[in-house]
């Protein structure tokens, strides 16, 4: 055995260890597939929707900047002298709410570590629910921005839960796909969220305005969404929906993996080795590069749409292909690497060159009444869904030891808050006349050290594979390791997905 893996850190019987030993069991394959299915029909629906939800609450903002809200609340300021306009209190707006996800993260990922989950998901959600139907009572900017920033320190939850999730019920080769459903929610919901928002902007007269309703009904349903985590299991080993066998076998089919189940300890040492991790900051920088343009779409993506020529309502239906593609894209991908070993950093930086693409048409294209090419560019950008999805593939999956995959979520998270404030930044409305030339050059740069850190990432995880390979080990010796809470680099058996 390596001596990595006998200095002393892992002692103690996890909770896995005590529902199946260290040696391992032979599956039958048809209760394997059973198992897989339900733990697909439970847990998957449930985080589609929750993801949904949460994506369609930020994303709110700028469709209800169109329908109002920029007025009511001040938002933009007109130059009276110069007649020019300045959306930089709407930007601000966007902006915070990360900054309170970016607040949140880490805190919550110990809680969700150390705690059940149901007990810390549900009691989040419901306040995230409260907060968010709140926004309706906003009369001021400044009064918009204090409700933003709590709003995102609420809803910093989600993605690092789910992705801990998935981590915890999948092998590494259905993580890929299963990360992805949940992911292309940002698609489907920004369809629905798109349909839901035109229809109310159908309502004429009423005690509230348009913007308001569309906040009242998020809040309701996410209240709901909050009422159904209280069901959620932390792990295989206490899934109730599974019967004592299947619990066995659902644990069981992670033993290849050795990725191990919930541990709630902190193990301070993983924290230290996952700070001194070459390959989370490189996700880290994929994810931060990469995910620049959302912060820009989800806040100004009606309102940028709405400048090349095009009606308030018309902005919020031709968010549509840009969503589709997305979402299609995401789960097209998500399904290819989880039938395919070893694609996911090719696909991710393959799907870099469309977005680039979509950047230059935008910038360089005519823009007028009505016009088709500027909305092509913009709809093709939706190939930036597939490449976060696909990065917090990779972050999942390559790292081993509860603690470390919780330090390595919520830093993921992080980068994905740090890429979100800067790119409605990059929205400078005087220069809506030469077509935003920094925000697509910006972008553009961005996405330039996206495929540059991706190849890096490939070059450094191949070699570690094929040093590990080159030594030899016993794959017995493995399967006794794999629910010692060990760390990917501990664990000398452990093969990171590219």
């Amino acid at each position: 055995m390596d001596p990595e893996v006998s200095e002393g850190k892992n002692i103690g019987v996890t909770a896995a260890e005590q529902l199946v030993g260290e040696e391992a069991r032979p599956i039958d394959l048809e209760v394997a597939k059973r198992v897989l299915r339900k733990i697909d029909l439970f847990l998957m629906p449930m985080m589609i929707i929750g993801y949904g939800l949460m994506y369609w609450d930020k994303a709110l903002l700028g469709s209800a900047a169109l329908f109002g809200m920029t007025g009511d609340l001040a938002l933009s300021v007109t130059n009276p002298a110069t007649g020019t306009t300045d959306t930089s209190r709407l930007s601000w707006a966007t902006s915070i709410f990360y900054f309170g996800q970016l607040v949140g993260s880490y805190p919550v990922t110990y809680a969700v570590q150390h705690f059940s989950r149901r007990s810390v998901l549900a009691p989040m959600v419901l306040l995230w629910a409260v907060i968010c139907a709140s926004t309706a009572g906003v009369k001021t900017w400044q009064g918009l921005l204090v409700q933003r920033f709590f709003l995102g320190f609420t809803e910093s939850i989600i993605p690092t839960s789910f992705m801990i999730i998935v981590a915890g019920f999948y092998t590494q080769s259905e993580q890929a796909l299963r990360q992805s459903w949940w992911w292309s929610a940002t698609g489907w919901f920004g369809i629905i969220g798109g349909g839901l928002n035109y229809g109310f902007a159908q309502i004429q007269g009423g005690s509230l305005k348009t913007w308001q309703y569309i906040y009242v009904f998020a809040g309701a349903l996410a209240f709901l969404f909050g009422l159904s985590c209280l069901a959620l299991p932390s792990s295989p080993v206490d899934a109730w929906f599974l019967t004592p066998e299947e619990r066995i076998v659902a644990v069981e089919r992670l033993r290849a993996g050795r990725t191990g189940v919930q541990n709630k300890a902190i193990k301070w040492y993983q924290i230290k080795e996952a700070a001194l991790d070459v390959k989370i900051w490189l996700v880290v920088l994929i994810m931060a590069s990469a995910y620049m343009v959302n912060g820009a779409v989800s806040g100004f993506g009606p309102l940028i749409v709405a400048t090349f020529g095009f009606s308030s309502l018309d902005s919020v239906l031709l968010q549509f292909p840009l969503s589709g593609l997305s979402a299609i894209g995401i789960t097209l991908t998500g399904w290819l690497c989880s039938r395919y070993r070893n694609i996911r950093i090719p696909a991710l930086t393959s799907c870099c060159f469309p977005v680039i693409a979509g950047f230059i048409i935008i910038w360089k294209s005519e823009w007028g009444h009505r016009p088709v090419v500027p909305e092509v560019g913009y709809s093709i950008v939706g190939f930036f869904g597939p490449i976060v999805g696909l990065t917090l593939a990779l972050a999942a999956s390559n790292v081993a030891g509860d603690t470390k995959k919780s330090f390595s979520a919520a830093t993921t998270f992080v980068a994905y808050c740090i890429g979100n404030i800067i790119g409605p930044q990059m929205v400078r409305s005087e220069t809506k006349g030469q077509h935003y030339p920094g925000l697509w050059a910006g972008l553009t740069g961005c996405y330039c050290i996206t495929i540059l850190s991706a190849a890096a990432l490939y070059v450094f995880l191949r070699r570690e594979n094929k040093r590990r390979d080159e030594l030899g080990l016993d794959e017995r010796d493995g399967d006794r390791l794999a629910f010692k809470d060990l760390t990917d680099k501990e664990n000398l058996y452990f093969r990171y997905v590219l």
